[in-house]
């Protein structure tokens, strides 16, 4: 058996680090009052010692075990008061994780032990269990973070050339039979050279991936049969997720992958989760920040500190006006960009992080830590600007992007449901400036989306007028209630050609419409295949079929669509300008001008006017080596004929028609005169880009 000696150590940096001799533990919690580690064997079955960590500085618990070695798994036990009704939940018969730890073994098993009160008593969560709880936790393991990177470079891609798909590490691979059975819905599964060959093929220059930090499933999903698949449920801020990983080590794996998608010039940007914990709410488990320091690491209620405040809707909220819990995350995000060579973050629910004094601030300490921490400057920075109360799309401080969910709804409003007027959507079209035109933003300010993981995806969008959720087990009672989708005349799937072709035409014409928006365009993995969940816009408890992409049944057609817009946006600078368009004058000509379908100048009566459903735009040249871009946009349900305006040079050809059955892509070889000033019949509901080809 091993004799351990522990010896003071450092109180820095936070976790477990492994120096070549030995392992410096160090843990924060102001109101703890003694901290012990305990150490289990190689299976984490057994607690094989507990050793008192020996030193306090500034708050921080610490000690040193000489020859301890990567492999080891440990966890710790915080002493102080149970006073609930004053925030104080130390419960020392509680196994509790490391915040900091970089990996984790075994799995957490549900059950009443893993709560610091007792379940079912008069006293609630005023009551205390003393049942040791070390069986049922998963553990925290020291790791070595040594990698061979050999020549990895980050891809490092402006903002304006950025194309991003957001994916789900397993349900991007999990049915694809090209990629080995082993390695599918895995790390290695994403970075195998079908999946990065599809990805390129897109013109995808950043993949941003769903929750990846290890996370566990709420106790009710695991009951019920399901889990927490989009990974909102964290446990541990620094660790690679245990279950994408196709061997043993999910460390070494991710960084893998990272490595393969780098070499193909695709950028990692990941989705993460500090606005709330696994913990949930004051009747939640106890398996970390509630049993190391309640009061400090959760937002507690100040007239009731028993109870948690919530603007996540999951519970509990992080304190981040708290100089501990900001110092977590500032490591944490520092941690996946040296020791994992990300390439930027989405921030879930970003208003939570910047409530320093209970109201959004778009100066929040937090946010100017960001800005200014040298490690997080060169990557991307990307805000869900919304919380489970409030949305402030357009009010983050310049050097953060965000999700625009204007973008989004507007576009579903005019191609789809037809409650947004021509005016509504030339302003997403054009960069939203109404919402990103301040404090020295650029167009690139606003990540432009159509679908993501949460609601339906584009098939169906045009599939289906309201939820289907009954298999979520909440009565469809869950999930947004304004997805604005239609069904064209028949709700689910239909095997009328008629429906069909129109479901096509419409998914092709908003899959247009993102592409050619100044801004950063978002794609949801599978909306290229014509991926369904067969109406279900809240997917997140299901690990099954139902949300992997479904690549045996993917659309070519519309795959070969996405690919072709993807080429385009790439071919033609006009369609991501790094400044505003203003419509003045530029160096050659004006960069921006919109057209009715008579080429003449849009006014303000056909921007406010309901039955305007048909215009154009036309994107001038910013140098004389560049095309200009024409883009015809048909809302209505009849052909249109259109009047093409003069072109700033050469002649128009027909790049991309979204009405085409089997479109002829980068090229419909048809060259318009500048003197014919032809009309040219637009079909229903469709997207026409030109560009302006040489005398």
């Amino acid at each position: 058996m091993t004799t351990w000696r522990i010896e003071p150590g450092r109180h820095w940096p936070a976790g477990a680090q492994w120096d070549g001799a030995g392992v410096n533990f160090a843990l924060f919690s102001a109101h703890a009052e003694a901290v012990e580690l305990c150490l289990f064997d190689r299976e984490g079955a057994r607690e094989v010692a507990r050793l008192a960590l020996p030193s306090c500085t500034d708050r921080v618990w610490h000690g040193y075990l000489p020859e301890a070695r990567p492999g080891l798994l440990y966890g710790y036990r915080v002493h102080g008061r149970y006073a609930p009704a004053e925030g104080s939940r130390f419960n020392a018969h509680k196994l509790l994780v490391d915040p900091c730890a970089r990996a984790f073994a075994g799995r957490l098993r549900w059950s009443d032990v893993l709560f610091g009160h007792r379940l079912g008593h008069p006293r609630g969560d005023l009551s205390m269990d003393r049942r040791d709880s070390a069986w049922a936790m998963l553990k925290c393991r020291v790791i070595d973070t040594a990698f061979s990177w050999t020549d990895d470079r980050a891809p490092r891609t402006p903002w304006a050339d950025t194309v991003i798909c957001e994916l789900h590490v397993k349900g991007f691979s999990m049915a694809n039979e090209r990629i080995p059975p082993a390695l599918r819905g895995t790390y290695a599964g994403l970075s195998h050279p079908a999946s990065i060959e599809h990805l390129r093929r897109l013109g995808v220059t950043a993949v941003e991936l769903l929750p990846v930090q290890e996370f566990i499933d709420e106790r009710v999903q695991v009951d019920r049969g399901r889990c927490n698949y989009w990974g909102y449920n964290p446990i541990g801020f620094f660790a690679p997720a245990m279950r994408y990983a196709a061997g043993r080590e999910p460390g070494t794996e991710f960084r893998a992958m990272v490595r393969a998608l780098h070499a193909a010039g695709i950028e990692v940007i990941l989705d993460v989760v500090f606005n709330h914990t696994c913990e949930g709410n004051e009747w939640g488990p106890t398996l970390g920040w509630r049993g190391i320091d309640n009061e400090t690491y959760y937002r507690l209620d100040p007239h009731e500190p028993r109870r948690c405040e919530d603007f996540s809707g999951c519970g509990n909220t992080l304190d981040f006006g708290q100089p501990a819990v900001m110092r977590m995350v500032m490591d944490a995000l520092r941690a996946w960009v040296c020791e994992y060579h990300v390439d930027g973050f989405r921030f879930d629910l970003a208003v939570v992080l910047a409530r320093d004094g209970g109201a959004f601030d778009p100066g929040a300490a937090f946010l100017d830590m960001l800005r200014q921490d040298p490690v997080l400057a060169g990557v991307k920075l990307i805000a869900e600007p919304w919380d489970a109360t409030v949305s402030e799309t357009g009010r983050f401080p310049a050097g953060m992007a965000e999700w625009n969910d204007r973008y989004r709804d507007t576009v579903r409003q005019f191609w789809l449901t037809r409650t947004a007027r021509a005016g509504d959507l030339a302003r997403r079209l054009a960069g939203s400036s109404d919402l990103f035109d301040h404090a020295g933003r650029s167009p690139q300010a606003s990540i432009n989306f159509v679908t993501a993981h949460d609601g339906l995806t584009l098939a169906d969008l045009v599939r289906f007028r309201h939820k289907r959720n009954e298999a979520n087990g909440e009565g469809n009672r869950d999930g947004t209630q304004s997805d604005h989708g239609i069904d064209c005349g028949v709700e689910g799937d239909s095997p009328d050609p008629m429906v069909c072709a129109r479901r096509t035409r419409l998914m092709c014409a908003v899959l247009a419409t993102l592409f050619v928006s100044q801004g950063v365009p978002m794609l949801l993995a599978g909306d290229e295949l014509g991926r369904t969940q067969q109406g279900n816009n809240n997917a997140w408890c299901h690990d099954s079929p139902l949300v992997w992409l479904d690549w045996a049944r993917a659309d070519p057609l519309l795959v070969a669509f996405t690919a072709a817009l993807g080429r385009l946006r790439a071919r033609l600078p006009a369609l991501r300008r790094p400044v505003w368009l203003r419509g003045h004058e530029g160096v050659l000509e004006r960069d921006l001008q919109w057209f009715t379908a008579e080429a003449m100048p849009m006014g303000e009566a056909q921007w406010n006017d309901w039955s305007v459903r048909s215009f154009a735009f036309l994107l001038g040249r910013f140098s004389a080596d560049e095309p200009a871009v024409l883009v015809i946009m048909n809302g209505a349900d009849v052909p249109v004929h259109f009047v093409l305006p003069a072109p700033p040079a050469g002649t128009w050809k027909c790049l991309l028609s979204s009405s085409e059955v089997e479109p002829r892509f980068d090229g419909c070889e048809d060259a318009l005169a500048v003197q014919a000033r032809l009309h040219r019949l637009i079909d229903p509901e469709t997207v026409v880009i030109f560009s302006s080809e040489a005398a």
